[in-house]
C-alpha cells in the first residue's frame, strides 16, 4: 500500500508516517496496519519516544479506521522518533526488536 506525501520505510510492515520528515514542533499522522491489525486487534497503541535512549515516552491509544489504526504524534525534538505498537493483550509488534524509527529535522 503506497501512501503519498508518507515515510514508506516500513510499508512492507504496514507503518506510515506524514510529514516523511517531520520537524521539531510539528505533529505527525502515523498509520498502522501491521501485524497487530492483520491478527484481529481490536485495539493497538503505538509506544513512542525519541532519540537513542527513548525520551519522552508516551503511549498513544489509536484509532481503528478503513487504513489500520491512526494516530496523531506530536515531535517535541529533532531527535529521531521511534516507535513500537502493542495490543490490549500486551502483544508486541516491534520490528523484530528493531522498533520503526524515523528522522527528524
Amino acid at each position: 500500500m503506497l501512501k503519498m506525501n508518507s515515510n514508506n520505510k516500513y510499508a512492507a510492515n504496514g507503518v506510515f508516517i506524514t510529514p516523511a520528515l517531520p520537524a521539531s514542533g510539528e505533529k505527525v499522522k502515523l498509520v498502522y496496519d501491521g501485524l497487530l491489525a492483520k491478527c484481529g486487534a481490536t485495539e493497538v497503541y503505538a509506544h513512542v519516544g525519541f532519540g537513542n535512549n527513548w525520551e519522552n515516552t508516551n503511549d498513544y491509544k489509536m484509532n481503528k479506521t478503513s487504513n489500520g489504526f491512526e494516530a496523531t504524534i506530536p515531535i517535541h525534538t529533532s531527535k529521531p522518533l521511534n516507535i513500537c505498537f502493542r495490543d490490549s493483550a500486551y502483544n508486541w509488534d516491534n520490528n523484530s526488536g528493531r522498533n520503526y524509527s524515523f528522522n527528524t529535522i
